[in-house]
């Protein structure tokens, strides 16, 4: 079969690190190990990573996602996602009985703790974020209502006033744009300079990581997609990474099937390459068949920024 766009040659360039981090691989295992210890079904409260093929692949072997606790029957495992949750949850889930294991990435609970350390000292949590994800919801529900105030751009921090700012402590989600957040970080500290600081960075390495490969690639770019989910918000800072640092032609797909392979033939001789930490490798091969079925020729180059060699532990529910 001849080739879609036969006398078009296409560069791609493949941001690495890119796809799934320490934290995903381990909250995919969990459910994994579950289903194998325990027998499907599996209850996972919220999805266990912001990807569609990813929950598409757990479903068909046995996970049922669900929002809330009420929609878990008794006497099913039920595991708590990646972003972790509020600390009402395992509390109500205590009170009914059920068993539980918490996916809650390392990172995440990190934030949890430091957070708690901050109400602790008597410090008032400002928590840069976006209101709404579920990692967000985690955080600030490990603090009693009132004890965290959500900071979500540099206008907020500018806005955000207080009768007592000696006392003051700042976390933030792990996903964000580090650019951003630096901005935020920056203006806090100016209006509060005795403001604690986290010991180490908020923001995940493969967060860092991923933006820093865009960032080397974009400006090399006539275009740059990444792949991943459009819940993702570590995705979605890809796109926007992408769009300030060199390459405003950047935007998210979900596969191969979402990518505008006209538009490449038409307009683009090289395409950058990234995907969001809850994307499997499998559906950035995905994209890279794909064009070498549609184009007369492509040329792979990689562009590495860090190497990845980190891993969690399983809890010991599923480790054995």
């Amino acid at each position: 079969m001849s080739k879609k766009y036969q006398d078009k040659s296409l560069t791609i360039l493949l941001a690495n690190p890119r796809g799934f981090c320490a934290g995903v691989d381990r909250a995919i295992l969990i459910v994994e190990k579950a289903l194998e210890k325990y027998g499907a079904p599996v209850y996972v409260r919220h999805e266990i990573v912001h990807n569609k093929h990813v929950l598409d692949d757990l479903r068909a072997k046995g996970a049922v996602f669900v929002e809330t606790l009420d929609d878990v029957p008794e006497n099913v495992p039920v595991i708590f996602s990646a972003h972790g949750v509020p600390k009402r949850v395992p509390e109500a889930a205590q009170k009914r009985g059920m068993f539980f294991i918490d996916a809650t990435c390392p990172l995440v609970s990190k934030v949890h703790r430091e957070t708690e350390r901050h109400h602790k000292d008597g410090l008032h949590v400002l928590l840069i974020g976006h209101a709404g994800h579920p990692e967000v919801i985690g955080t600030m529900g490990q603090l009693p209502e009132g004890a965290v105030t959500l900071i979500e751009t540099a206008e907020d921090a500018e806005n955000f006033s207080s009768d007592t700012p000696e006392k003051l402590a700042y976390a933030t989600q792990t996903t964000l744009s580090v650019d951003d957040t630096q901005e935020i970080v920056d203006v806090l500290l100016r209006r509060f300079p005795a403001i604690a600081a986290p010991k180490k960075e908020d923001i995940c390495y493969a967060t860092t990581n991923r933006q820093n490969a865009v960032k080397a690639i974009a400006p090399r770019c006539d275009m740059l997609v990444v792949i991943g989910s459009a819940n993702s918000s570590n995705a979605n800072r890809l796109v926007e990474t992408a769009q300030k640092h060199g390459c405003a032609n950047a935007y998210l797909a979900q596969n191969s099937d979402a990518v505008d392979w006209d538009a490449i033939a038409a307009h683009i001789d090289t395409l950058g390459i990234s995907a969001g930490a809850s994307t499997p490798e499998k559906l950035i091969q995905g994209v890279i068949d794909t064009a070498s079925t549609l184009f007369g020729s492509i040329t792979i180059e990689h562009a590495t920024v860090a190497e990845e060699n980190i891993t969690f532990k399983l809890p010991r529910d599923v480790a054995a």
